[in-house]
């Protein structure tokens, strides 16, 4: 990573509410013409600034959209081909001190059952998951931890790592939870975790203030300068994001593009994920029953292919708290991420959703009846995680994505795991359809070297070999 800048500004003003609504007002006045050019430009890998997107968030021109939409798909295939990574959440704690309007595992909610898992029933669920093929795991937990506090964190990360069951493992654990001193991030680091994701929720700093009504996280700065203190403590790779509804989404795209260009000039990187969860009902919120600002099907796909032209490099995140039918709508707009076979409780995997889940899910089917859904649709699934253990993280990571040279490692990688996903997990329809696609996708890695050592490779996978990559 380059040497930090320091910023010489006030903490956290690079959100400017003034520019935004200038930006969005001077937009309402585009003509089909700058739409277009818009669009155009974006087809250049080299993203989108305030005003180009100010554009396309107010473009509500059926024919435009469509063309939106379908320079999204282009811009994301050029990048990371056909391939979707999957993983699954890992609840270990629903203890929590903030009282946030729109989450069940809120403090002053008492109809959650609070618990914090052991690290042995953590290990239960982490083998349950394993069991299903999962090589990746998001460890969440709520801004309250026992007694032991943050290590209790540390420890649950080692016990997902440590823990086997069959063939299964755990190649990275991906992490979100409450903001950490610099200190804090550098032991985190130490865990040798993946990703720290961290999601500004709403970038209105007044809307912010009303929802989060106690606890640390009512602090809005502390939260969003975040990120940043994650990248002086040495993690490279840093998620963030926005829940959708409960402000204007064109001013949250905007602010959100507005913290990215400022993790870009201070830290020479941007974010290696944006997630794009959507507020859905949450045992007794009002606010999850009914959002202040709801968002339209058609406007959250206009979100997603427009975070893919403003930001092509980035991974863009979609769990499931999306309706099947919807995600994979969604999947030709930009997403490369997906969770599956989600639960949001701790122990919920083990023990089903006895304890209170955090929000409602939208897509409810097993880990294999996605994989078979994506392999019908053309995609290849992945359970990658080779850049994050070859050190392609950071600006190392962007300087291949940017270009969209990081294809020719992700499509090769993903053959693999999916092989050994076949191999292990598959039910007998989707091990056909997957091998099928296997061969049909073997066909689209462009350097015929590359080709010859993935079908070798595959080969070796047949014979027993696993965690095989490039």
């Amino acid at each position: 990573m380059k040497t930090i800048v320091k910023a010489n500004r006030a903490p956290a003003d690079f959100i400017d509410e003034g520019i935004i609504r200038s930006h969005l007002e001077s937009a309402g006045r585009a003509k089909v013409d700058r739409t277009k050019e818009v669009i155009e430009k974006a087809r250049r890998l080299k993203g989108l600034d305030l005003a180009d997107v100010a554009v396309l968030l107010q473009c509500n021109d059926p024919a435009l959209m469509e063309e939106m939409f379908h320079t999204a798909r282009e811009v994301k295939e050029s990048i990371y081909g056909k391939r979707l990574v999957l993983f699954a959440p890992l609840y270990i704690s629903n203890l929590c001190r903030n009282n946030c309007a729109y989450c069940a595992f809120r403090s002053t909610n008492k109809n959650v059952r609070r618990r914090a898992l052991t690290q042995g029933k953590i290990a239960d669920e982490v083998r349950y998951l394993e069991r299903t093929g999962h090589k990746r795991i998001l460890l969440v937990a709520g801004e309250s931890y026992p007694a032991e506090g943050i290590e209790y964190i540390y420890k649950s990360v080692a016990t997902i790592y440590s823990t086997r069951e069959g063939k299964g493992e755990i190649r990275r654990v991906n992490v979100n939870i409450a903001p950490l001193t610099v200190r804090e991030f550098r032991e985190l680091k130490a865990c040798k975790i993946g990703t720290y994701q961290l999601f500004q929720e709403t970038y209105h700093e007044p809307t912010y203030k009303q929802l989060h009504m106690g606890g640390p996280k009512s602090d809005y700065y502390w939260r969003l300068t975040a990120p940043g203190r994650a990248f002086e403590a040495g993690i490279n790779d840093v998620g963030i994001g926005v829940l959708f509804g409960l402000y204007d989404f064109r001013f949250e795209i905007l602010a959100l593009l507005q913290h990215i260009r400022e993790l870009e000039r201070i830290y020479g990187v941007g974010p290696h994920t944006i997630s794009v969860p959507r507020l859905e009902p949450a045992d007794g919120s009002y606010v999850s029953e009914h959002p202040p600002f709801p968002v339209a099907d058609r406007d959250f796909k206009k979100i997603v292919a427009i975070l893919r032209l403003a930001v092509p490099y980035t991974g863009i995140i979609m769990t499931t708290r999306e309706t099947a039918k919807l995600r994979a709508e969604t999947f030709a707009l930009g997403v490369s991420q997906i969770s599956a076979g989600s639960r949001t409780s701790p122990g919920g995997y083990t023990e089903g959703e006895s304890a209170t889940a955090q929000f409602q899910l939208g897509d409810h089917r097993s880990v294999d009846e996605i994989i078979l859904d994506l392999v019908r649709m053309g995609y290849i699934p992945s359970f990658c995680t080779a850049c994050y253990r070859l050190g392609r993280t950071g600006e190392d990571f962007m300087d291949l994505a940017k270009p969209g040279l990081i294809k020719r490692f992700c499509l090769p990688n993903a053959i693999m795991t999916f092989k050994e996903y076949v191999e292990d997990y598959a039910t007998p329809s989707t091990r056909n359809a997957g091998l099928d696609a296997i061969q049909k996708h073997l066909a689209d890695i462009p350097s015929a070297e590359r080709r010859r050592e993935t079908e070798e490779r595959l080969r070796r996978i047949e014979k027993g070999e696993r965690d095989l990559y490039f």
